[in-house]
């Protein structure tokens, strides 16, 4: 079902102020709290709201690095693409995981409290899982743009 213009402000507003009341929410989208509650609830079972988070600050949390991994993977059977996926996923430093096209199979975004811990992760766990051919890092010096909001004007 498309999202009308009352789907995305509720959606804007949200993922600004993911604790909003029904009351702010209602508010915020010129809408009374009952049939944006109805909304919201819709957008919750079809998916489109998937969860609410906290979105916490890195470097207060002790997790300041940032490293950019490409990742290729010796061959490309199911077995050895899932296998790898699978324990990717499991490894709660890894932020974001994707595959790509080009000359690396995968992106990951690695979180880590400094270089040394980093190096823990890639010697302990990165290297260890079968199927990868070879890797490369890049570390971030420091962030400039970070959004979790997603641009929902027009369309």
């Amino acid at each position: 079902m498309p999202l009308d213009r009352v789907d995305r402000a509720i959606l804007e507003y949200l993922q600004a102020n993911g604790r909003a009341t029904a009351a702010e929410l209602s508010e915020a989208v010129n809408l009374s709290p009952s049939p944006t509650h109805r909304r919201q609830k819709m957008l919750e079972e079809q998916g489109v709201i998937q969860r609410y988070v906290a979105v916490l600050d890195q470097d207060k949390v002790g997790l300041p690095v940032n490293v950019f991994v490409t990742v290729k993977l010796a061959n490309h059977t199911d077995e050895t693409l899932h296998g790898f996926e699978r324990a990717v996923a499991a490894c709660p430093e890894v932020m974001e995981m994707y595959e790509m096209t080009g000359a690396r199979d995968y992106l990951l975004r690695v979180v880590a409290a400094d270089v040394a811990a980093y190096e823990a992760f890639l010697r302990g766990t990165l290297t260890k899982i079968p199927g990868v051919q070879s890797f490369e890092s890049a570390m971030a010096l420091k962030r400039i743009v970070y959004r979790t909001a997603l641009p929902l004007r027009g369309g």
